[in-house]
């Protein structure tokens, strides 16, 4: 007698999997090839998910809050109703279940831990730039060049904003939709997709697979061509 697997393998059905696609799989560089424009890299990217879809079995989900943010920022850049139309038939748009998902108290507890430290970061982020504005004398609250609208004060306190920026949001989930995006991956049990350096360390806290955004394109080439399915290499 056979084996599940075994059955599997023998009736020619390969065992589901899925994906969550984050915005940014969709915005990076990273799937771009060389001089080829955002729109074409994303309609090609649409055309493996297809064939990943309908060859492979591989569905690849995405929650409202994540598909809005990506098509707002898809019509800031002008491309084509197309694009909607294959992201639409080829991605899922599932609500995650908030309700029914359990996050273990440790993952909340180093959370609430994290964002602390990120805090006093701030702080001590924002005290700095107090200490730099202190030293300035009354010339450098005018800008040296009439053309020039910055002061020495401005460039201060410019810095201090990127600063504070980079100290309390880079590297953690810092929106609803990046919490979407975990929520619903592990309801499915799937992987994540994404460029977001947050997103990926938290997918570790909350014990997912992840891919990286630029990755995930060859991934699904190299599933294709190692089970016969049809990649163009032209794509």
């Amino acid at each position: 007698m056979c084996s599940t697997d075994e059955a599997t393998t023998m009736s020619g059905s390969l065992p589901r999997q899925r994906f969550v696609l984050d915005t940014s799989l969709f915005i990076t560089e990273e799937i771009r090839r060389e001089d080829e424009s955002l729109e074409a890299a994303v309609l090609r990217l649409l055309d493996l998910v297809a064939t990943a879809r309908l060859e492979l079995n591989i569905s690849c989900y995405m929650p409202p809050s994540i598909h809005d943010e990506l098509a707002a920022m898809l019509r800031d850049r002008d491309v084509d109703d197309e694009v909607f139309s294959r992201l639409d038939t080829w991605v899922v748009r599932k609500s995650p279940d908030r309700y029914g998902v359990t996050i273990p108290a440790n993952i909340v507890y180093d959370f609430i831990d994290e964002m602390s430290d990120r805090v006093d970061r701030g702080l001590r982020v924002s005290e700095e730039a107090l200490r730099e504005v202190e030293q300035l004398g009354p010339d450098d609250m005018t800008a040296d060049d009439p053309n020039e609208y910055m002061t020495a004060a401005d460039r201060v306190l410019s810095n201090m904003r990127d600063k504070y920026r980079r100290a309390l949001r880079q590297g953690v989930l810092d929106s609803r939709e990046d919490f979407d995006l975990l929520v619903l991956a592990r309801e499915l049990d799937a992987g994540v997709v994404t460029e977001d350096r947050g997103i990926i360390s938290w997918a570790d806290e909350f014990g997912l697979r992840y891919v990286r955004g630029g990755q995930f394109p060859t991934l699904l080439e190299e599933y294709l061509r190692a089970t016969g399915g049809g990649v163009d290499d032209g794509m």
